[in-house]
């Protein structure tokens, strides 16, 4: 598969909000697609074409088979945060915002801490801005998940404001 079309099968795997709850979901926990089946709420053949979507782009890596209760060999998959660094067009985009809202809408006004800002930067202060955020979001998503730690998500948008001039 050539670099364009494998760009293509990547934002077409990252555009269902499914795909994108399946890669949370297996963010700190590796799972098995009845796992994750039984966490969506749905049956496990409906989940295993979207299991299988995100491992052959990337998203998703097969763990060591083990077998399960009954004896049946079950597959665990991990996200790889391959998603984190993918481009985006503006579809896949609003995709991500569509999605974050869906999981957001139940939690009580409390549990969400939100800003929102404007800048007006020169492009060396941009340029700072951005590396310096990416670089302390990196160092923290390096660190390995705290058994003991509560997990939470983050939401990061930038993007120009015509409003402002």
């Amino acid at each position: 598969m050539d670099e364009h079309s494998e760009q293509v099968a990547r934002g077409r795997a990252l555009s269902s909000p499914l795909r994108l709850q399946i890669l949370r979901i297996c963010l700190h926990t590796p799972r098995t697609n009845k796992e994750i089946a039984d966490v969506l709420g749905i049956t496990p053949a409906a989940c295993l074409h979207h299991v299988r979507t995100l491992a052959r782009t990337g998203f998703l890596e097969p763990l060591e088979t083990r077998r399960g209760n009954r004896g049946a060999k079950e597959i665990p998959y991990r996200a790889t945060g391959a998603s984190w660094r993918t481009p985006l067009g503006l579809g896949e985009s609003t995709l991500l915002l569509d999605t974050f809202l869906q999981e957001i809408q139940d939690l009580p006004p409390d549990a969400l801490d939100t800003i929102r800002m404007g800048f007006k930067l020169n492009r060396a202060h941009r340029d700072e801005y951005t590396r310096r955020l990416q670089e302390l979001i990196e160092e923290f998503k390096d660190l390995p998940p705290d058994p003991d730690g509560e997990a939470f998500s983050v939401f990061y948008a930038e993007h120009p404001d015509p409003q402002a001039d």
